[in-house]
């Protein structure tokens, strides 16, 4: 029974681990990062987002998904808090939380407000590459 739990144990973490190495790479936008996944050509996905935002809510679960899929490994998401970073949303010119807006390198390719399905969001992020 304890080497069963073991292999068991094994296997989740390994497949866990396998999902990691194949996810996107998410981290809260700077101009300074944002600047330079431009220039260097990558797929680039910015999600603004506020904490009281149900949209927002509906968002997080499919864009986890989508971004963990092997085809979008190469994707860098910036999350950009719709509340704090007001300098951000003039730069991107964004006027309301659920905002997704898609770049390949420098040249924004898509932008969505408010959608939550899975097969336009993913459709979206496809543009990136």
């Amino acid at each position: 029974m304890r080497s069963a739990t073991r292999v068991l144990f094994a296997f989740v973490f390994l497949s866990l681990g396998a999902g990691l190495a194949a996810a996107a790479s998410t981290e809260s936008y700077s101009q300074v990062a944002f600047e330079a996944a431009q220039r260097a050509g990558k797929p680039i996905l910015i999600d603004v987002t506020a904490p009281w935002c149900s949209t927002c809510r509906a968002q997080a679960p499919v864009l986890r998904e989508l971004v963990s899929k092997p085809k979008f490994k190469d994707l860098q998401v910036f999350t950009v808090d719709f509340d704090s970073e007001k300098d951000a949303l003039r730069l991107l010119r964004v006027q309301s939380q659920s905002t997704l807006i898609v770049f390949q390198g420098e040249t924004e390719v898509g932008r969505s407000v408010g959608d939550t399905g899975k097969a336009s969001i993913e459709a979206l992020l496809a543009k990136g590459f």
